[in-house]
């Protein structure tokens, strides 16, 4: 079956982090950009990070830039998404997709067509 599955998502006090994996399941992770984003209660969900097929110029939301850091080895098919300073504003199901080169470049644009996407997993920030 082809997927992306998220982990490593769990409640933390604010000012703590987490890491985030998104692993692809029955296809090469290294010929999609993957994002991440987010949807928060009540909230539309909103693109947070993207990082490109080959691990360059990643992207962020101006909301997580110097706290959130994107990262990907394609010979372990896995992307993750580094997040400290975490702050109860960052709650939120995070969801990672995967965009096929051919299709687009990197965009958190919520909207934008993805080729798979996640479950989500979920961030809880809160003391």
């Amino acid at each position: 079956q082809l997927r992306v599955v998220e982990s490593g998502g769990g409640l933390v006090q604010p000012g703590g982090s987490l890491r985030l994996s998104c692993a692809a399941s029955g296809f090469p992770l290294g010929a999609y950009n993957i994002g991440w984003f987010r949807r928060a209660p009540g909230k539309e969900r909103e693109g947070v990070s993207c990082i490109v097929s080959s691990g360059g110029g990643p992207i962020y939301t101006d909301s997580v830039k110097g706290r959130f850091t994107i990262s990907r080895d394609n010979a372990k098919n896995t992307v993750w998404l580094q997040m400290n300073s975490l702050q109860p504003e960052d709650t939120a199901v995070y969801f990672c997709a995967a965009r096929h080169v051919l299709v687009g470049g990197c965009s958190l644009d919520p909207n934008a067509f993805y080729n798979y996407w996640g479950q989500g997993t979920q961030v809880t920030v809160s003391s």
